[in-house]
């Protein structure tokens, strides 16, 4: 049963909620300068303004859940989201190779997005209940086998992107935590011996081709390094403060592919320059403080763990997606938060605000 606590504003992190305003509206900056080279429809603007008013929606109903709420059912929120994840193979969309949407109505759900938040609620759940014996083999496996479940159910899409999302956020939990350094050793070296297994079985001809695109971008520079050279030429030419919104020659003139998703911080670096940089970065400093002081606070560990979570998701996504911008790791597909355009993922990421916001509201007003 649902039950929520009494409307009050008390309690709330004003800083976080102001960081992901903010980087939800450049991020619609961003998202309508792309529209504009694509007609006047503005249709990736307007969905995400739909996504956006869901995701205030959802964001502000978690907030006044009352925390145990998450707490008591983070294990079926887990097993549901493992479902979603089952479901879309069997009767998802494929989009560019890839079956990992529900499609209806020209809207599309990527379960993926919201299995995150049911892998952070689960290994929190599992951590809170195991006695701080975080040095115990079975802790340790038993988490494990709880993310791994979701990596080869989102692998199998294929979705190397997300996959590597949720593998760091169980690895980082698990550092954070404090695990055992030798079980961590080990689990670095079931990754090596994993990836090879999934590059020669797993993944797909053109994600082979990215990952050796970004050892050598000019293997293929007319192919599959093409968004790269294109990506890193777009973010140095916007100089301090860019060409102007709408008025960058890589973006309006189609030089650089996926601009509203994979690319959207190149179209940032060329229209907005330096100073729009400088912001975004600022914005997400601000996120990434303001969780982790959450998480340092908590009195319980649920809460301190899904914070931690929350920060370690956000922060990877935020580094893998500005590393392909700029050449500096391969493109995996993996959006940045809160400005890339996505429906399912703004609403997601929203709606994991809205978590932390009501775990935070427990501890303050305690």
């Amino acid at each position: 049963m649902i039950i929520f606590d009494r409307l009050s504003w008390r309690g709330f992190d004003w800083a976080l909620i102001v960081a992901v305003v903010f980087l939800c509206a450049i991020g619609f900056a961003a998202i309508y300068s792309v529209d504009l080279s694509r007609g006047a429809a503005l249709i990736y603007t307007k969905k995400q303004l739909i996504a956006f008013g869901i995701g205030v929606v959802a964001m502000m109903w978690a907030a006044f859940v009352a925390h145990t709420f998450f707490k008591a059912y983070a294990k079926w929120i887990y097993l549901l989201t493992v479902l979603f994840l089952l479901a879309v193979l069997i009767f998802g969309s494929t989009i560019r190779g890839t079956t990992g949407w529900f499609a209806f109505s020209g809207f599309s759900l990527q379960p993926v997005e919201f299995a995150k938040i049911g892998l952070i609620l689960m290994i929190s759940y599992v951590a809170a209940h195991f006695g701080r014996r975080f040095e115990k083999p079975l802790f340790f496996l038993g988490t494990g086998a709880i993310a791994l479940l979701m990596i080869v159910l989102v692998l199998l899409q294929p979705d190397l992107g997300s996959a590597i999302l949720l593998g760091l956020v169980w690895f980082g939990l698990m550092w954070l935590i404090g695990t055992r350094k030798l079980f961590l050793i080990l689990s670095l070296l079931a990754l090596v011996l994993f990836s090879f297994v999934a590059w020669t079985y797993l993944l797909a001809p053109y994600q082979k081709e990215r990952l050796l695109t970004f050892v050598d971008p000019a293997r293929d520079p007319l192919g599959s390094g093409y968004n790269t050279i294109q990506a890193t030429i777009a973010v140095g030419s916007g100089g301090a403060f860019g060409r102007g919104l709408g008025f960058g020659s890589q973006s309006q003139l189609r030089f650089l592919p996926e601009t509203q998703t994979d690319f959207v911080f190149s179209v940032i670096g060329e229209e907005l320059g330096l100073a729009g940089v400088t912001v975004v970065l600022a914005l997400y400093g601000l996120l990434f403080y303001r969780l982790l002081t959450i998480a340092r606070r908590a009195q319980d560990d649920f809460v301190a763990l899904v914070a931690s979570g929350t920060a370690i998701l956000f922060f990877s996504q935020f580094f893998i997606n500005i590393g392909a911008n700029v050449g500096l790791l391969p493109v995996t597909g993996v959006t940045m938060p809160f400005v890339s355009y996505g429906g399912s993922s703004l609403v997601a990421n929203m709606l994991l605000i809205g978590i932390v916001e009501s775990l935070n509201r427990r501890t303050k007003l305690i």
